[in-house]
C-alpha cells in the first residue's frame, strides 16, 4: 500500500485585499491559527481606505514575507501574477479577503502535491457544507494513492494550493476571473478538483453568509463582487441561483475538461437554456 509522502513542497502565499476591514480580521485570524503550517504569505492590498491597510501593516507574524501596499487596485489577478512570477516556491496559492480557512489546510493539500505528480489546481470546499451532496458527487471522486479527490476542471481561486510550474505552463491570470486558467491546466491534463473528504473554509462574501458585511445594502455589496458583477447579478435572488448553478455544475457535470471547449461547450449552454426556459414556462 503506498504511504503518504513526507516530503515536504515549501508554499508561498497572496493575501489579496480591499477595502474588507471586518472581513480581513476574520482571515488572518484563521490563517495564522495553526503555528504549525509552514509557508510564507505576501500581503498585498490594493489601495483600501477603510483601516484595512493600517490593520495589515500591524500584523507580526513571522511567515509574512512582504507586505505590498499598491497606489492601484490591481485586483486578485494581477497581485497573483506579480508574485507567483517572483516567487521561488514549489506550491503557490491565492488567499482572498474574504474566506475564513480551516486550520492546517495547507499541510493536506501539500502532501497530495507531494504524493500526486499529476495535481494542478487543488482546493478547499468553499461553495458551503449544505450544498454539498454526497450521492449526486460521487462520481466524480476519484482515488489518487491515499489521497482522494472530487476532480472538476476548476474550483474558484482562492483557498488552494497549484504547483508553480504547472502555473508557469499554462499562466499567467489574464482576467479577474481564475476560471479560465484552471481550465487551461485541467485541458493540459494536470488534475484539478477539491481534497476529499471536503476541507471546509466559510465565503463570508455570500449574501446568505452570518459574516456579510453588506447586509443592510446587498446591492453595494454584489457591486463589489467580481463574480457577481461578471455574472450580472444584482439581487439575493440571482445570487442564489447563480450558485446554484455552480453548484449543480460542480456536483452533476463531468470532469472531463473536453467539456468545457468547442462544441460540447455550446451542447451544453444550449441545454441550460433550455431547462432555463422550461422552468420559466413552468413558473407562468
Amino acid at each position: 500500500m503506498a504511504l503518504v509522502s513526507e516530503k515536504k513542497m515549501n508554499i508561498e502565499l497572496v493575501l489579496v485585499s480591499y477595502n474588507r476591514l471586518s472581513y480581513i480580521q476574520h482571515v488572518i485570524k484563521s490563517l495564522f491559527a495553526d503555528q504549525s503550517e509552514d509557508f510564507t504569505v505576501v500581503f498585498w492590498d490594493n489601495g483600501s481606505t477603510d483601516g484595512t491597510r493600517e490593520y495589515l501593516a500591524s500584523q507580526t507574524d513571522p511567515r509574512i514575507s512582504k507586505k505590498v501596499f499598491a497606489k492601484d487596485n490591481v485586483w486578485v489577478h494581477g497581485a497573483a501574477n506579480a508574485v507567483f512570477e517572483d516567487s521561488t516556491a514549489e506550491l503557490v496559492g491565492i488567499l482572498n479577503d474574504d474566506i475564513i480557512l480551516s486550520p492546517g489546510w495547507t499541510k493536506t493539500l501539500s502532501r497530495a502535491h507531494a504524493d500526486i505528480p499529476e495535481l494542478g489546481f487543488i482546493g478547499c470546499w468553499h461553495l458551503g457544507k449544505e450544498f454539498f451532496h454526497y450521492h449526486r458527487a460521487k462520481h466524480k471522486i476519484q482515488t489518487f494513492g491515499e489521497h482522494k479527490i472530487l476532480r472538476h476542471p476548476w474550483t474558484g481561486g482562492a483557498s488552494g494550493l497549484v504547483k508553480r510550474k504547472a502555473w508557469k505552463e499554462v499562466g499567467p491570470f489574464e482576467s479577474k476571473q481564475t476560471t479560465n486558467l484552471w481550465l487551461r491546466m485541467a485541458r493540459k491534463g494536470y488534475v484539478n478538483g477539491f481534497y476529499f473528504p471536503l476541507i471546509h473554509v466559510e465565503h463570508m462574501d455570500y449574501v446568505w453568509s452570518p459574516y456579510y458585511m453588506s447586509k443592510d445594502n446587498i446591492r453595494y455589496g454584489l457591486s463589489n463582487s467580481v463574480t457577481a458583477a461578471t455574472q450580472g447579478v444584482h439581487s439575493i435572488k440571482e445570487a442564489k441561483a447563480w450558485h446554484q448553478k455552480v453548484v449543480d455544475n460542480v456536483l452533476d457535470d463531468p470532469w472531463e475538461a473536453g467539456y468545457y471547449f468547442g462544441i460540447r461547450k455550446v451542447l451544453r449552454r444550449f441545454r441550460e437554456k433550455l431547462i432555463q426556459l422550461k422552468r420559466k414556462l413552468g413558473a407562468g
